[in-house]
């Protein structure tokens, strides 16, 4: 009980943070200068993601080096002094963040929404709307909801003007009138579902992290002919691939890309996503390539019946896959959480942040049921199916390719995800921009 308590309490902390952390660092970023802020958030949420993994590799390195050999004990005695360091240099530094004040519950308010709506199904929704037909929100500028979705505006019309609202403008009963703000916010998470959903075959390939472990060990590690590579630290190239790319990007091709347009110049948010699901594809066949080959020469080696045996060939030839998984992440992963941030509304950071490792949770589920159908499908009839343990006698290479197909045709579909959602927030302001200049030299 002991020790389950401890992984419960280590479950709801690493919710809580994970959550929030990436909305209350982007709050200290908000305030003053629009422009700069807007720049300050891209490079925060790069860097934030380049924190998470450089931690990542701290953990699969010193730290399972220390509980290897100085013992469990002492093994989650440091993380457990790391994290106390951690809580206290927070709260110590609190006075100096800024602080947004708590609201009521949002999903409760999403909720509220849904049953409201519901309630007011048979309301007639007029084609002429004004803004004393909708209960705004008490200091908010939005007064009318937006034409999309328009079954959810059922929820904020005031049937009954005197009874619906108190005299402070609350709404006597919450669960049959919202206010607009509710509703927008409700509209707006519906609307970024389907993209959101276009993430998780990325994150499928992402969580094969098992396989690439196993391919790598039964491969020539060594370096020098006295030190060789472990087969579990393989991953460290693709978090390697992430850092450099992102401080390439940020610190040394954006700016030169920006000075040379005369204006700030980067990659959009749906631009950056679409590339990563293509990288992750190409990551995908590089690793499909990579294990048809060295099936090939543990077959013609006589050692397929071998499964710890090791082939006449470099582990090097591995690098190719994690270097392209680690741009599909730069691309995709960062783009998706600045995606989320920036066409959610400020009030619900909390969920935006959340619904990247919402995807990553709900992918591993995905990961678990196509590698389970793969392998009871391929084990029919007696044959030793696609993904045995014994990697030389299965078709591991189909298994990649399968997935490779299954990034392109989320490729496809994020294509047309995009095409259904229009332009969002950031395309919106530079098409504005663009025609307030224009009107400027007219």
């Amino acid at each position: 009980m002991l020790l389950y308590s401890a992984l419960g309490l280590m479950s709801l902390g690493g919710g809580g943070i994970r959550s929030s952390s990436l909305a209350f660092g982007a709050e200290q970023l908000e305030k003053g200068d629009e422009n700069k802020s807007k720049g300050a958030l891209q490079s925060y949420f790069s860097w934030y993601y380049v924190s998470v993994l450089a931690s990542s590799m701290v953990a699969v390195t010193c730290i399972v080096y220390i509980q290897d050999n100085l013992g469990w004990k002492v093994g989650f005695g440091v993380p457990a002094v790391i994290s106390l360091l951690s809580a206290l240099s927070f709260f110590l530094a609190s006075p100096f963040y800024v602080q947004s004040k708590a609201n009521t519950s949002l999903l409760t308010g999403l909720i509220q929404v849904l049953v409201a709506s519901y309630k007011n199904r048979h309301i007639k929704l007029s084609s002429q709307t004004t803004e004393e037909m909708y209960h705004p929100r008490k200091g908010s500028m939005l007064l009318v909801p937006s034409e999309n979705l328009r079954c959810l505006n059922k929820a904020c019309i005031i049937k009954h003007p005197g009874q619906d609202s108190t005299p402070d403008r609350r709404a006597s009963n919450p669960w049959s009138l919202c206010t607009v703000d509710q509703v927008e916010e409700l509209k707006a998470l519906i609307k970024v579902i389907p993209l959101w959903s276009t993430g998780i075959m990325i994150a499928v390939t992402i969580s094969q992290s098992s396989f690439p472990v196993l391919q790598a060990s039964t491969m020539d590690r060594h370096i020098t002919p006295n030190f060789e590579i472990p087969s579990g630290s393989f991953g460290i190239f693709t978090i390697i691939t992430v850092i450099l790319w992102i401080g390439f990007y940020d610190r040394i091709l954006q700016p030169i890309a920006s000075k040379i347009r005369g204006k700030p110049c980067q990659l959009r948010l749906k631009q950056r996503m679409g590339i990563g699901l293509l990288f992750s594809t190409a990551s995908m066949a590089a690793w499909a390539i990579t294990e048809t080959v060295r099936r090939n020469i543990a077959i013609n080696e006589g050692i397929s019946d071998d499964p710890r045996a090791v082939v006449k060939m470099s582990a090097m030839w591995v690098l190719p896959y994690h270097v392209l998984s680690g741009l599909a992440m730069a691309f995709n992963m960062i783009g998706q959480i600045e995606f989320y941030y920036s066409e959610l509304p400020r009030s619900m950071s909390s969920i935006a942040s959340a619904l990247h490792g919402l995807g990553m949770s709900v992918a591993s589920l995905v990961a678990s049921f196509i590698m389970n159908a793969v392998d009871e499908i391929t084990k029919r009839g007696g044959k030793e199916g696609w993904i045995p343990s014994n990697i030389n006698k299965g078709r591991y290479d189909y298994y990649y390719w399968l997935l490779a197909g299954l990034n392109m045709a989320s490729f496809i579909y994020f294509l047309a995800c995009c095409k259904a959602y229009g332009p969002c927030r950031e395309e919106a302001s530079e098409a504005l921009d663009e025609k307030d200049g224009m009107e400027e030299e007219c």
